[in-house]
């Protein structure tokens, strides 16, 4: 059984697959794959990033793009509040290729796991014609897994950290510029959220997802799995500095910029009506990271966001549109 899916083409596929396979799939939709254990959950996931369209070499280095291509794996077991345990990377090396190129991107693929208390524990390495394809699978622990599946109607809806900072780097090497240090660094360096997604598990999340498409794009998957509407105030959307100039420029709405922007992995979560502003302070003490209450789930269906009281369509990424 698989998990209500979202609106978008990537989902359209994974919901053709899930019919596909009948009985032979189970859970598809989810950020993780959840496996009983004896105590708790195995928490599998993978995720794939493809030079020219994930990123760039004259945007960053082979150890950045390793690096960050671990990260975004590792951020799903941040949305399932689980531990990373291990880490495997299958990876099409460009014919042409040095070894020294290649084992420059598995540094930053075991900076990323190092970062997390995890290993290197695998992979696969293949020649082809193209560029540079990593494929990244990680293995966690979840005591108390938290899928997209639970929010209920007056849950609050709360983001970590800031939004917007990869978005701000991405657009201005669009325009042929250098972005800002901090927006750089975003991009180039994400950080996957594992002990502000384990704190939230053990402090009652009912929902959780990482915002690698964007909140524009990911509360929908959010809403759908668990059958609520998500009703969204983007004014309170925490908006990372580096973004304020990029939504001028393209005459935004800074709030509207950050929410539509990707791959800033930092988590969407559905927490119970009386976690509060007490609540959040303990969590900025734990995490060192900002908890931000942005809206709340309603019964219903869909995302329903306004800025500043007036309606706001927003557009979030999508592979296959």
């Amino acid at each position: 059984m698989s998990l209500r899916l979202g609106p978008g083409g990537e989902f359209d596929r994974i919901r053709a697959i899930t019919a596909a396979l009948g009985e032979r799939a189970a859970g598809l939709g989810d950020d993780c794959a959840l496996l009983p254990a004896a105590a708790g959950s195995l928490a599998v996931s993978t995720d794939t990033s493809v030079e020219g369209v994930h990123f760039r070499l004259d945007w960053i280095g082979l150890r950045e793009a390793g690096g960050r291509a671990a990260a975004a794996a590792l951020s799903d077991l941040a949305a399932e509040g689980a531990d990373a345990a291990g880490v495997l990377a299958a990876v099409v090396v460009p014919r042409g290729s040095s070894e020294s190129e290649l084992v420059e991107l598995m540094l930053g693929v075991g900076d990323a796991a190092a970062a997390a208390g995890a290993r290197v524990v695998g992979g696969d390495l293949t020649q082809a014609d193209g560029g540079w394809t990593i494929g990244v699978t990680v293995l966690g622990w979840a005591a108390t897994p938290v899928t997209r599946a639970g929010a209920g109607p007056s849950d609050g809806i709360w983001v970590t950290g800031t939004l917007g900072g990869a978005r701000a780097a991405l657009e201005a090497w669009l325009r042929g510029a250098v972005p800002e240090a901090a927006a750089r660094e975003v991009f180039a360096r994400p950080v996957p959220r594992l002990a502000a997604g384990r704190w939230l598990a053990s402090h009652g999340a009912r929902a959780m997802l990482d915002l690698s498409d964007g909140l524009a794009g990911d509360a929908d998957h959010l809403a759908a799995a668990s059958g609520v509407a998500l009703e969204l105030e983007l004014e309170l959307v925490p908006v990372h500095p580096s973004a304020i100039a990029e939504a001028r420029r393209l005459d935004l709405p800074v709030q509207q910029f950050a929410a539509e922007g990707g791959e800033d992995y930092e988590l969407l979560v559905a927490l119970p009506p009386e976690f509060a502003e007490a609540e959040s302070r303990e969590f900025e003490r734990a995490c060192g990271l900002a908890l931000t209450r942005i809206g709340r789930a309603e019964r219903g269906r869909g995302v329903h966001a306004r800025l500043a009281g007036r309606p706001l369509a927003l557009r979030g990424f999508d592979h296959f549109r």
